[in-house]
């Protein structure tokens, strides 16, 4: 029997909610995206609060309540890492038992040398760097050259950035797809990122044009098993990127939070049964890798404010979900993710006598609680929490 006809799965990319026991093994002791930005923004968020928010963890501006009308919890990482993609294959049911490579001092000259050889142009950078910041130093040579930007982070991410009148966004695809080719083996990275750019010096601005190009999930994931039993899945922001498109319906591939938002609303008034699986990537990239914790606040709030609407389009066999997918606290002196437990906030107004869900082993949690809903295979790790909410 399925319980739920509808499931609206929604990752705020980054909203981590405290530091795992093994934080500090990662260079994170300390770290609390959520914690910190309340209790230096003050934000209010009551729709999560309402939900069950302050009652995961008391924040400073917001406290649990009495009767929440959501299930709470939060969810512990068991995959090696703290990347998007690790977090996202984790939701979906796929456990890491080993990280993907990083390369904190750049990519081996083999890779380099081999990447110039088939784009047929040489390239600048080739270190690991903040990706505002690199095309302040590079950007001007890379408008005199033509050569490409290679760049990575704290992540296992290759990232080619390219000013639009340079190399347009389609040219600047088709080079990350020829990196994704070579980047195979021990280096298959986790994602190769197009970070196309616009403006002069001093004055340049990324675009929402970003494409990521991950690899293949290694397992099958809660999505290939959906789509094998004629339940659809739409995909919203970077999900089909983070999923190599695979187990995906139809998708929106929108580039910032508000139209991330819109387009969730939208599958919703649409479709009458599958999953709506969306990525609100604005948490992240805007605020988190540019420690901006007012921003970061001003992002909760506008999601915050969307919340009721969405409620309001939610019928009685239906299942909202929301949770994260690693932390990125935008208080700290590092620009990189943290690893922290992520919030799980959990929705039907079939049920709106919410209780508290606890600490969950790991986010494969929700691909197990999806999979028991509509008679799926099973997974190998992860505890379905479908009896607690389902109240019918």
């Amino acid at each position: 029997m399925e319980y739920f006809k509808k499931i609206i799965l929604i990752v705020l990319d980054s909203v981590g909610i405290g530091e795992l026991p093994d934080a500090a093994l990662f260079g994170d002791a300390g770290s609390d995206t959520l914690g910190h930005v309340s209790e230096i923004t003050g934000v209010k968020l009551p729709n999560m609060q309402r939900i069950g928010l302050g009652n995961i963890k008391s924040l400073k501006s917001v406290p649990p309540i009495e009767n929440p009308i959501g299930f709470y919890g939060k969810m512990a990482e068991k995959s090696a890492g703290k990347d998007t993609t690790t977090g996202h294959w984790e939701i979906a049911g796929v456990r890491l038992d080993r990280p993907f490579p990083t390369y904190p001092d750049g990519f081996p000259e083999e890779i380099i040398r081999e990447f110039e050889k088939r784009i047929g142009t040489k390239t600048l950078g080739n270190k690991a760097a903040s990706g505002t910041e690199i095309i302040k130093e590079l950007g001007e040579e890379h408008l005199k050259t033509g050569y490409p930007i290679v760049y990575t982070s704290a992540d296992s991410v290759f990232q080619i950035a390219a000013h639009e009148e340079i190399i347009p966004p389609q040219k600047l695809y088709e080079m990350c797809q020829t990196a994704r080719k070579i980047l195979t083996g021990e280096h298959a990275v986790g994602r190769v990122i197009a970070r196309p750019f616009t403006g002069t010096p001093g004055n340049f601005v990324r675009t929402e044009r970003r494409k990521d190009f991950s690899l293949e999930p290694i397992r099958e994931t809660v999505l290939d098993r959906a789509i094998s039993k004629g339940i659809d899945v739409y995909a919203v922001g970077k999900i089909e990127d983070i999923f190599a498109h695979r187990g995906i319906t139809r998708s929106n591939h929108t580039g910032n939070n508000k139209d991330g938002i819109r387009a969730t609303i939208s599958f919703m008034k649409e479709i009458q049964r599958g999953i709506i699986f969306t990525n609100l990537v604005d948490f992240d990239t805007q605020y988190g890798h540019r420690n901006n914790a007012q921003g970061y606040a001003d992002a909760l709030r506008e999601f915050d404010d969307a919340i009721p609407e969405i409620i309001s389009e939610m019928h009685k066999e239906d299942l909202l979900v929301i949770t994260a997918d690693h932390g990125c606290d935008p208080t700290t002196t590092s620009t990189d993710h943290s690893r922290e437990y992520v919030p799980l906030l959990v929705y039907t107004p079939s049920n709106e006598h919410g209780e508290s869900l606890g600490i969950r082993d790991t986010f494969s949690d929700i691909a197990q609680t999806i999979a028991e809903n509509f008679g799926l295979e099973r997974f190998e790790h992860g505890k379905s929490f479908l009896e607690q909410i389902r109240g019918f």
